[in-house]
């Protein structure tokens, strides 16, 4: 296995400025911020993606990713609103491959843009993706 930063800053071996953890989770800053406060939410144990988490892990990480938003919104630092962001694969734009949360506090016209959303499909083509997606979730 390769050598993994987030691995690295849960073991204490890298530098990281540390928010805040819970037993399965470990909240630090972002070291290329979009703003101010933009925090970072991994799992302490080495995990690729969101769907490699355990149940448990991706409630921990829910749960302090709810409270690293909760004290952003409180702390007096700027943030007019929040998005929480998680890349999974490289095609989405996963560059550290150790599953993440960004935690991004947002500002009145700070300039940040989200993807530009395609046309809505017709109901029928939502009925049909849902279907899908029900009988992939049966047990």
């Amino acid at each position: 296995m390769t050598a993994c930063i987030f691995c690295a800053i849960v073991a204490g071996e890298a530098e990281a400025s540390r928010v805040a953890e819970n037993e399965l989770c470990v909240a630090f800053l972002d070291i290329g911020p979009f703003t101010t406060g933009h925090t970072l939410i991994v799992p302490k144990r080495h995990a690729v993606t969101f769907t490699d988490l355990t149940p448990q892990e991706a409630g921990a990480l829910a749960e302090l990713g709810q409270r690293v938003a909760r004290a952003l919104q409180t702390s007096g630092l700027p943030c007019d609103g929040l998005n929480l962001w998680m890349a999974n694969g490289e095609v989405a734009g996963q560059d550290v491959f150790h599953a993440h949360l960004h935690v991004i506090p947002r500002l009145s016209g700070d300039g940040l843009k989200m993807a530009v959303r395609p046309a809505h499909p017709s109901r029928a083509a939502l009925d049909k993706v849902a279907a899908t997606l029900r009988s992939a979730l049966q047990p």
